[in-house]
């Protein structure tokens, strides 16, 4: 019997409800949640709703609701997750996070921050060895990731990497801002790893992009008051919300740290903030979201790393096309830490040898960007 040609099908996002004002309309429109999932949302005040609708192999996550409407969807064959109490985070979360809700009640101190307890209370329970506070970190991060998605369809991204020790004040991090700029206004949707230094610099251009050029040069002067998060992560953050506030509507980009570097403050000029706990599964898909490129900075092991973890799928071709690879600095790259010519060697011969440059001066990246990409 042969099979049968494969209809379009409804990806599952379709079915995702992440927001009351998305519930009401899928309420209105289908009369039904049956298969939907249902992330997060409130529905204390959908109690009416809930009790007429068909639910049948719906999927609630943590969702607040009455008690009543919660027996009635679970008698009508809906799974319920309910809210998780006392936790710093929510692990059903429908978005990732913007950088006025991780630093929320930074006049306090940054010890008083979501993001601050979060990593407090992922130091009390990454070591115990106990199987529901893990299953948390990873029911978490998989929204994350499925949020993530999202987020970036359609989307052109170059990733930018580069170490977290690049202070405010530096040459090296007003080139790195100018490389954000610069590739925000090509179009492109720039993503780092969400920290400080060089990252911090990448997501602050890609912010100053829609600004005039001057802006980003007060911008850079005022920062540099606060060059460090050490010792102070309350007066570097600080810093960061007053240049936002002056200049308010910048231009978007995406973040992607993690509690895992926990001593590393995610960086607030990135307006989507998608983090997580376990750092091979943000570190795999940061790389792996990067579809039109990365640039590497100068670093030390973890931007190494980050260039081999690249360099891997493009070798073997696991996501298909070979991406853009290109690496800042030559003294860095080919005598500090002299990881260009080992790659230039794997490369030899194989498709991605097409497309991994090294260039000298920051400034020369969008354009080797550019001329790698096609």
């Amino acid at each position: 019997m042969q099979p049968t040609p494969a209809q379009p099908q409804r990806t599952a996002h379709d079915r995702e409800i992440e927001s009351l004002a998305e519930f009401d309309e899928v309420v209105a429109e289908h009369r039904s949640l049956a298969k939907f999932r249902v992330q997060a949302v409130d529905l204390t005040d959908r109690t009416e709703a809930l009790l007429g609708l068909d639910t049948t192999g719906a999927v609630f996550l943590g969702c607040p609701m009455d008690p009543e409407a919660a027996a009635r969807v679970r008698s009508s064959g809906a799974l319920v997750f309910p809210p998780v109490p006392g936790l710093p985070f929510d692990p059903y979360r429908g978005f990732v996070y913007a950088p006025d809700e991780l630093f929320e009640s930074l006049e306090e101190g940054y010890e008083a921050t979501p993001d601050a307890q979060a990593y407090a209370w992922f130091q009390r329970t990454k070591a115990d060895g106990d199987i529901y506070a893990s299953m948390l970190r990873a029911i978490h991060d998989d929204a994350v990731s499925d949020a993530l998605d999202e987020l970036l369809v359609g989307a052109r991204v170059v990733g930018v990497m580069g170490g977290h020790a690049m202070a405010r004040g530096t040459a090296e991090y007003a080139g790195a801002a100018r490389l954000g700029r610069e590739l925000t206004r090509a179009g492109f949707t720039v993503a780092t790893g969400g920290g400080p230094g060089a990252m911090e610099a990448a997501n602050l251009g890609a912010y100053a992009a829609p600004f005039a050029d001057g802006m980003l040069e007060d911008a850079l002067r005022l920062l540099a008051k606060a060059p460090s998060f050490r010792p102070s992560v309350t007066d570097w953050a600080r810093a960061a919300f007053e240049v936002r506030e002056r200049w308010p509507g910048g231009a978007e980009s995406v973040g992607i740290p993690t509690w895992f570097y926990g001593h590393e403050p995610p960086n607030a000029f990135a307006a989507h903030i998608a983090k997580y706990f376990a750092n091979a599964t943000r570190e795999d898909g940061l790389l792996a979201r990067s579809t039109a490129g990365v640039v590497f900075l100068p670093g030390a092991a973890g931007t190494v790393q980050e260039i081999f973890d690249n360099a891997t799928p493009n070798y073997y071709e696991s996501r298909g096309e070979p991406t853009p690879m290109v690496l800042v600095n030559e003294e860095h790259w080919t005598r500090e830490l002299p990881t260009w010519p080992l790659l230039r060697s794997l490369a030899r011969g194989r498709s991605m040898e097409s497309r991994i440059a090294l260039v000298d001066r920051i400034e020369q990246a969008p354009e080797a960007l550019k001329r790698l990409g096609g």
